[in-house]
């Protein structure tokens, strides 16, 4: 079969939403592509088994950007998900919304329908949160969202530490009020990874409308004039094209989304000319606006293990005893996902809203875990949360297969330089609190902490991602010369074509960016079934 109703390019979290969504019709055809393989890999469904993904290019793509004269001309590294599931397969399972004002800020830059009020339902209805049944909670979604099973004793000493710095416990940062620490909660099913391919390919996967192709790399999408009439792919080492009857939904993420566009021809004109590819639509937008979250780690040895990972004969102990723990039960030291503590928090007491991320991993991180340490320890992460640096991906080739140039142009704007230089002081007293005093040792990279030029230095010389490109398919009215889609997330220009993940965020929202992503995709289904005429009623799978 090479015809269907709707094509979807990309299975990670918006991916796989659209799937479930559209085939919930019995009389609508979707075809689902994914580059990578299947989420088959016990190191996905077992929780501790992102520490082994994240560094490596196991179900990952692991892209490199171009070297970024902010972090001294050090190439930054970008993990991202290459399996069913996307990037939620190796993530750290942290579920986190943003702020409000995140989502009001959208609409009030033109996005009709996307402030919070209007996301808020779309939140619930993906969700089934075991712990939290309120205004700004779902049960009964394909998304389990739960407590930490089994977690470390010293997440209270994060609290408590947070807390000698004027950041209040909050039990819900995803509920009224995002400002505060919490231990954090994660997409996990007894106690397992809980992807989206998880919440939402596997209870569909007996659908007749449904076909799956894993190891399918989209070249390009096919257009009839301006109208997307279905995609070129390779696949088991042939060239396919499949045609759609209604629309060709583009979900590949931050980075290839605006790459199948360029490929496509659809993109700055300049671009397309520069590698000779025949121009459908000149969209100045595409690739531009690249947003993403800094983040500096702190790592400290602890004086002894207590209840941490590390490199270590007794820790292959532990683990060996956790194994049953988890085999047989689904809970113990397996379940964790490192990242067991959040906060927010704000850079200057002005603030209304927060700007600062904590992470708290019971870990010593050093390079995305691509540097080896012996020992146990633990790490805090601090994140600015809405940098004013903008960046953008671009074509490096015209081979599909090879990764786009993306630059991310962290530190670009002065104000994140000045802003993280406070974020790295709060972090730092946090940690010096006298809740870790009986806990931590010295630390990874020793920094004077009255020493701004040093603490500089340091950033420059450590700081990178923390994972949450946005931003490269901009939403945004026609009359935004950036802008690469609307409010209903067609392209400008064009017909037939949609892009619906991560990358149609016109501003990063302050926090991860997963469950967002899947509320995007939520939204766009609800959208997609409206401007066909679909029944919106599920069928029974």
């Amino acid at each position: 079969m090479d015809h269907y109703d709707f094509i979807i390019v990309g299975a990670g979290s918006a991916g796989c939403v659209l799937a479930n969504r559209l085939t919930e019709d019995p009389c609508i055809s979707v075809c689902l592509l994914e580059a990578g393989g299947a989420d088959t890999s016990l190191l996905i469904h077992m929780p501790i088994g992102a520490a082994a993904m994240v560094p490596t290019k196991y179900n990952n793509w692991g892209f490199e950007t171009v070297p970024q004269p902010g972090l001294n001309g050090r190439k930054g590294y970008q993990p991202r998900g290459k399996t069913l599931g996307g990037s939620s397969s190796i993530n750290a399972m942290m579920y986190v919304r943003g702020n409000q004002a995140d989502y009001d800020l959208w609409e009030s830059a033109g996005n009709k329908g996307w402030s919070f009020q209007e996301c808020l339902p779309y939140f619930k209805k993906s969700e089934n949160n075991e712990v939290f049944s309120d205004e700004f909670h779902g049960q009964g979604g394909p998304l389990n969202v739960a407590d930490l099973g089994s977690p470390s004793e010293l997440v209270d000493r994060f609290i408590d530490a947070c807390e000698s710095i004027g950041i209040p416990r909050n039990c819900d940062v995803n509920g009224a009020n995002q400002f505060g620490a919490m231990m954090s909660q994660v997409t996990q099913v007894n106690g397992e990874r809980c992807s989206a391919a998880k919440a939402y390919l596997s209870p569909c996967l007996e659908r007749s409308n449904l076909t799956i192709l894993t190891n399918a790399t989209t070249h390009k999408v096919i257009f009839d004039g301006k109208h997307a009439i279905g995609v070129e792919l390779g696949h088991k080492g042939r060239t396919h094209q499949l045609y759609a009857k209604k629309e060709v939904l583009v979900s590949a993420g931050a980075f290839a989304s605006p790459q199948i566009l360029l490929l496509s021809g659809v993109g700055p004109s300049e671009q397309l000319n520069q590698f000779g590819i025949n121009k459908v639509h000149d969209l100045k937008g595409v690739g531009e606006n690249l947003q993403d979250h800094i983040d500096l780690v702190h790592a400290f040895r602890t004086k002894d293990k207590y209840d941490t990972f590390g490199i270590s004969f007794s820790m292959l102990q532990k683990l060996a005893h956790a194994w049953p723990d988890w085999k047989n039960r689904r809970n113990g030291k397996m379940s964790s996902n490192f990242a067991e503590g959040v906060a927010f928090l704000n850079s200057d007491s002005t603030l209304h809203v927060p700007d600062l991320e904590f992470v708290f991993v019971i870990a010593m991180i050093d390079d995305h875990a691509r540097k080896i340490r012996y020992g146990h320890g633990v790490s805090s992460h601090v994140t600015l949360l809405r940098p004013k640096s903008r960046g953008r991906v671009r074509l490096a080739s015209t081979d599909p297969y090879s990764q786009p140039e993306i630059d991310p142009n962290f530190l670009s704007h002065p104000d994140d330089i000045s802003t993280m230089i406070k974020a790295w002081k709060k972090q730092y007293s946090m940690l010096m609190s006298d809740s870790f005093s009986d806990i931590l040792a010295e630390s990874l990279y020793p920094v004077d902490p009255n020493d701004d030029r040093a603490i500089e230095k340091d950033i420059r010389q450590r700081a990178d991602t923390q994972y949450h490109p946005v931003g490269t398919c901009k939403m945004g009215p026609s009359n935004d010369e950036m802008a690469v889609v609307d409010s209903r997330l067609c392209v400008h220009g064009v017909t037939g074509l949609r892009v619906i993940d991560a990358s149609i965020m016109p501003s990063l929202i302050g926090g991860n960016t997963n469950a967002p992503t899947i509320m995007i995709a939520e939204k766009a289904a609800d959208m997609i079934k409206e401007d066909h005429q679909m029944d919106k009623t599920p069928s029974v799978s």
